[in-house]
């Protein structure tokens, strides 16, 4: 008997067991309610400790190295969550660091084999999470995700996050990689400065041009975008091809299709796009504006329209002008024979977390488990003014105009909900889909050109055997803000 409760306890502090499952493994083993009892009464408090309230038997003196992207959504939150961890484990070192270009900074310290702790790998110049896997340089998330939740009892991390929301953080069946804030991207307006003109936000494209010539001759530049990121407005591109042709228009991106970007809706979506340039409802000079500089300029009425995520009033909270109403909505439809209603939208789990294979992983973890905890999730909203994974975190919070906005769009998009993947999985593809886009809005290229571009580049992944390939499947019981994505069958490089 004392073997089988040995065992038991070792399980509990391995991978991480609630109470309930603590209970049910003590019947498998055969160790009656009587007999457990006596145990859970003789063990020491640090076993204790380690199994229950330390479910994943964190070293409570380990040193953690934190890394967080200090961006859109400042690290007000992860400074938080460094208090947390520190109060749980007040022997332990955090070392922290909010900052930005990650792979510029830490690259050294993965190749030497003495990367950070835990990592929030977001913004430009962010490590390339399948690189990371392939390399064999993440660790796997399996006992987090079977951890008790933190300040849920009986409930697994996993079940305490949103349905869908980490599954494009697996590869061949393994987590690597959490996402954490729940985001909206779309087209932004000051509702105050439509309502003071009468303006009306438009539906359709016919809608958005009509609106934009009475915008123009108002005196106001219609557009601007993130000149210097014009994956911004690429953004927009995927949500208007999504309405237009349905799922199987944007999975042939994704999945590298023969006709992926020869299909003809891709080109009708674009000459929507490059009609902003020619008819002239670009601000001039958004071209060579970086983010926050063409978000300061549409704060300052330059222009009406913008396109961004759910992390615009966080980062740009120190220069938005009083009376300025910040509200987002889904792109415009493309026509009346649209797959999908307007109010379809490019709605995903992002802001990515990765444990890498470092000194203290198993630290990591927890603190993950921290943040991805009600407690967490609520602190990041009210800090951020936006959405995370974490299931009921933000309820009963009143954040303002744009928060409400967003959650509107996000219920009005119900199950129409997409986020692409392609330049996520294929670094080359991303960049030269980001540059396509800023010389198609300059005027520098043509649809034709671009298509024929992008459907080569496409073309070349595809049948370079030494790059290892990804396989998007359709939505069905998983949400489609999520949809289930895994490596198919390739070499790894």
């Amino acid at each position: 008997m004392n073997g089988r409760i040995d065992q038991l306890f070792r399980e509990v502090a391995e991978k991480g067991m609630s109470r309930r499952q603590l209970m049910q493994r003590a019947a498998v083993l055969g160790i009656s309610a009587s007999a457990l009892s006596v145990a859970l009464t003789q063990v020491s408090q640090s076993a204790m400790a380690q199994g229950m309230e330390n479910p994943l038997g964190v070293d409570p003196n380990a040193p953690l190295d934190v890394v967080i992207f200090k961006g859109g959504y400042g690290d007000d939150y992860a400074i938080t969550n460094n208090a947390l961890y520190s109060k749980l484990y007040p022997g332990a070192k955090v070392t922290y660091a909010g900052t930005q270009r990650l792979q510029e900074q830490y690259q050294a310290r993965f190749v030497d084999g003495n990367p950070p702790d835990v990592m929030d790998n977001s913004g430009a110049g962010n490590f390339n999470n399948t690189t990371l896997v392939n390399e064999k340089q993440l660790t796997d998330l399996a006992p987090l995700m079977a951890a008790e939740a933190y300040g849920q009892p009986g409930m697994t991390l996993a079940d305490s996050l949103g349905a869908g929301t980490q599954d494009d953080g697996m590869y061949n069946g393994t987590q690597y990689v959490l996402n954490y804030v729940y985001t909206m991207n779309g087209v932004w307006h000051n509702a105050a400065l439509f309502e003071k003109n009468g303006w009306e936000y438009p539906t359709t494209w016919d809608d958005m041009f009509a609106l934009c010539t009475t915008i123009k001759d108002a005196g106001i530049a219609p557009w601007t975008y993130q000149g210097l990121y014009p994956q911004y407005m690429q953004a927009v591109f995927d949500e208007v091809l999504f309405k237009a042709g349905g799922v199987d228009a944007v999975m042939k991106l994704d999945n590298l299709a023969e006709d992926a970007w020869t299909q003809p809706l891709v080109g009708e979506v674009l000459a929507v796009l490059k009609r902003l340039y020619d008819d002239g409802f670009i601000m001039k000079g958004t071209e060579a504006l970086s983010h926050t500089e063409s978000q300061a300029a549409w704060l300052q009425g330059k222009a009406a329209f913008i396109p961004c995520g759910t992390w615009l009033e966080n980062e740009m909270k120190g220069v938005i002008p009083a009376g300025f109403q910040m509200v987002v909505n889904a792109s415009p439809s493309l026509s009346a024979d649209d797959a999908l209603p307007q109010t379809a939208a490019n709605i995903s789990a992002g802001e990515t977390f990765i444990v890498p294979t470092g000194k203290n992983p198993v630290g990591g973890m927890e603190y993950l488990r921290l943040l991805f905890s009600k407690e967490g999730g609520k602190a990041f909203s009210e800090a951020t003014k936006s959405l995370t994974v974490v299931t009921g975190s933000a309820d009963g919070l009143d954040l303002g105009a744009a928060f409400a906005s967003a959650q509107e769009g996000i219920a009005a998009a119900g199950d129409n909900t997409w986020s692409s993947r392609y330049a996520g999985w294929y670094n080359d593809l991303k960049e030269e889909t980001q540059n396509q886009f800023g010389l198609l809005l300059t005027g520098q290229t043509s649809v034709d050109d671009m298509v024929s571009t992008l459907q080569d580049l496409t073309n070349q992944i595809r049948e370079d055997d030494s790059i290892p390939k990804f396989t998007r499947e359709a939505p069905s019981a998983t949400p489609a803000a999520s949809p289930a994505a895994s490596p198919a069958a390739s070499p790894v490089a």
